[in-house]
């Protein structure tokens, strides 16, 4: 018997990750080591306070039972001194700051509670799935904004069609930008919202890489161009800068108006997290800029390794100025699609890369490779690369 399943579901298709776990696992039944860098999952330690503020918490029994919002108060204060910190910005942690289980339940979410079905929603391409998948879900339309090489991977307003601009409520972005690595500088920001503007759009930017820039520079936030924050939300992550990616502990900050609807969304399909969880953020918030400067060196150099590795094999990738990834144009030789080449490649060295083709139709023709793994271990899947690479020439 087969069970008729919703037609909201059918836009959705494969995700990438699912297609790469499967593969994975494959190779590891077959008996190859599988070095992974299709997740951009740290593999880095969080700070000792967070750990050690969780297992406090699991022997106080106040924490056991439902996490309600009113609980979740100190965390919220934490997350506007954090921004205050960093932006100088002045946050109500009551009506600005909703706790999250990861930026993409608010990535998801947010259309629910802006689009009804039909209404138009600008997105960028290529993208994290979950900024598409959200808007499918609500029943909107994604309006796809090609990021390319030539412009930086930015969007360029003046190809979107005015009808498509008249129509759009929501512009989803992320900067620095998973996949391609690309940064913007705080012009951007005040142009976008001068755009935001002037079509009466919300503007959501997506911000878990905020403190991984390379260059010395800091990465500006979307709501320092709207600091009376009259349209603007933004999501950050304590999954990159302090690897709690399995915590899974995010939150909204902005428009209070942005937040009181997703928060009504949210209180519809969950609690919010442990309390000891979001006692080992608000700890994680207070550690010194140090603990991130250090594990920032790390994926510096981790990238410098992978970069000159790949060089001296013949591939040329370009060196981010931001994020944990690289974003590699396929070898001019290849033939085949981004999603055969990591599948062929995954099955035949255990080296696990993610598809461009993932994250939107203008990924095609890329890979990314997400640094979560030592030096040593760079250099030797990219020494597997290159002896697969040298089989599909001969």
């Amino acid at each position: 018997m087969s069970i008729p399943l919703a037609q909201r579901l059918q836009p959705l298709g494969g995700n990438v990750f699912d297609q790469m776990d499967r593969a994975k696992r494959e190779a590891r039944r077959s008996g190859l080591d599988v070095i992974d860098l299709s997740l951009g999952s740290s593999d880095l330690p969080p700070p000792s306070d967070s750990l050690a503020a969780i297992q406090s918490a699991l022997s106080d029994p106040s924490t056991y039972g439902y996490t309600l919002f009113h609980d979740t108060a100190d965390f919220r204060s934490a997350c506007a001194k954090w921004y205050r910190g960093k932006f100088g910005l002045e946050i109500d942690p009551e009506t600005e700051v909703l706790p999250l289980i990861g930026s993409q339940q608010g990535t998801a979410l947010l259309p629910l509670a802006l689009l009804n079905p039909g209404d138009v929603a600008l997105v960028a391409d290529p993208a994290y799935p979950s900024h598409a998948g959200g808007i499918h879900l609500a029943g909107g339309i994604p309006y796809y904004l090609p990021l390319r090489a030539e412009n930086r991977f930015l969007p360029r307003w003046d190809r979107i069609p005015a009808a498509i601009c008249r129509q759009a409520r929501l512009l989803v972005l992320n900067y620095p930008h998973n996949p391609t690595t690309a940064t913007v500088t705080p012009e951007f920001w005040q142009e976008t919202l001068q755009f935001c503007q002037q079509y009466d759009i919300v503007l959501a930017h997506d911000f878990p890489y905020v403190d991984w820039r390379f260059d010395g520079q800091v990465a500006p936030s979307a709501l320092q161009a709207d600091p009376d924050k009259t349209r603007t939300i933004e999501f950050f992550s304590l999954s990159k800068s302090y690897h709690m990616g399995g915590f899974r502990v995010a939150y909204a900050i902005g428009s209070r108006e942005l937040i009181r609807a997703l928060r009504w969304v949210k209180s519809t399909i969950d609690f919010h997290q442990y309390q000891g969880i979001l006692r080992g953020a608000a700890a994680a918030l207070a550690v010194p800029d140090s603990f991130l400067e250090r594990w920032r060196q790390v994926y510096r150099e981790r990238r410098d390794i992978a970069v000159a590795a790949l060089h001296r094999m013949g591939w040329p990738v370009p060196l981010p100025e931001a994020t944990m990834y690289l974003w590699a144009p396929l070898p001019e030789f290849y033939r085949g699609s981004s999603a055969q080449f990591c599948l062929d490649l995954v099955r035949a060295t255990g080296v696990a890369l993610s598809p461009g083709s993932g994250f939107g139709p203008s990924g095609e023709g890329y890979v990314r490779f997400a640094l979560v793994v030592e030096g040593s271990r760079l250099e030797e899947a990219v020494g597997r690369i290159e002896a697969f690479l040298s089989r599909c020439i001969s």
